[in-house]
């Protein structure tokens, strides 16, 4: 989106509103993807944080080779990764929301969502991050192959065997 390159380039010119702009934008979903690979709320917002700080030193050199919000997942990604590392343990898929809207709901998709949730949790870490990147923010292939740093063929087989592996998992 033009408009997202033009925040970046405003940030450049260290133009906080400009920052708080994209934040208000992009927060919710930098942090949903780094809950999804991290599994801990507070490492989510630690990495929500470093993101933004990286991209507010960072923005002059946003070069435009890929889109703002691949180019802004490709940070939080790198940070998910040295925040996982600094704790010492491996990506987890997320536990349930806290905000659900429905206690019978819950109930009763509870059997269901406990095996779905199970399966993903077993799924390889490269694995499981095309998944939540392409069901959960509904990225394309291309975008997960730039985001993720790997050809889109490496995207597609990854989400082959995801799949496989969670067919058989489910069964």
């Amino acid at each position: 989106m033009a408009a997202d390159t033009q925040l970046v380039e405003r940030i450049g010119r260290g133009e906080e509103d400009a920052l708080s702009e994209l934040y208000r934008r992009y927060g919710g979903r930098v942090f949903r993807f780094a809950f999804s690979l991290t599994g801990r709320l507070e490492l989510a917002e630690e990495v929500v944080q470093e993101t933004f700080v990286a991209l507010w030193k960072g923005a002059r050199g946003y070069a435009g080779r890929a889109s703002v919000s691949t180019w802004i997942l490709g940070i939080a990604r790198n940070q998910s990764f040295a925040a996982i590392r600094r704790e010492e343990k491996g990506a987890r898929f997320p536990p349930d929301p806290p905000d659900l809207p429905d206690p019978q709901q819950e109930l009763e998709a509870e059997a269901c969502t406990a095996r779905v949730r199970k399966a993903v949790d077993e799924l390889p870490a490269q694995q499981r991050e095309v998944v939540f990147l392409a069901f959960y923010e509904g990225l394309p292939y291309q975008q997960i192959a730039r985001i993720v740093g790997v050809p889109e063929g490496t995207v597609k087989s990854r989400m082959y065997h995801a799949r496989r592996r969670l067919g058989e998992g489910l069964l």
